[in-house]
């Protein structure tokens, strides 16, 4: 799900953007948030019991990353918000993307939380264009080939086959602890 969700994301951007691609880069950012109560904490195998919207529950481990595990109690409510963003610009021939990175931010605040994040460079090349569908080709620097549904037929204006599109991808989980009352 999270790879068609990117897809889609990948697609909108690339064909909403298109036409303006020339003059700037475009940026593309979704956000999603949910909040679960940690019902049960197993402290020797570091398992976390945490319960959403309805009865369903779910066992997260928490490995010894998780720096401040022994601070967790019952009660506690535990809030993921999860961030991507895509930034597309038209590459000039000859130039280099930036490489990847990733990084680890711990809170320092009264309650446990923490902000993984990564970011992804991929060069990709418009291979196909399907104005009837309408879809979009791409073939990444390794041969494969993504093909992307586009929801609105006039965001195909502008591309070309042929055209060399950079695609930054940025990926941020935030995690943050409220104590129980």
């Amino acid at each position: 799900m999270k790879f068609t969700f990117l897809a889609a994301v990948v697609a909108a951007a690339l064909l909403t953007a298109a036409p303006a691609l020339a003059q700037a880069p475009k940026t593309l950012t979704a956000s999603v948030s949910e909040t679960f109560t940690i019902t049960a904490i197993d402290h020797t195998s570091r398992i976390v019991t945490l319960k959403g919207k309805g009865e369903l529950t779910d066992d997260i481990y928490c490995g010894p990353e998780v720096q401040r595990f022994n601070e967790l109690k019952v009660g506690d409510r535990v809030t993921f918000t999860y961030r991507e963003s895509v930034v597309l610009a038209l590459r000039r021939a000859g130039s280099v993307p930036a490489p990847s990175s990733s990084a680890v931010t711990r809170s320092t605040g009264a309650a446990p939380g923490a902000t993984i994040a990564s970011q992804q460079v991929a060069t990709v090349t418009v291979t196909a264009i399907d104005a009837t569908t309408p879809a979009v080709t791409l073939k990444t620097s390794d041969g494969r080939l993504k093909s992307m549904k586009v929801e609105d037929k006039k965001n195909l204006e502008g591309i070309k086959v042929g055209d060399i599109v950079d695609v930054t991808y940025t990926q941020a989980l935030a995690i943050s602890v409220t104590p129980a009352k």
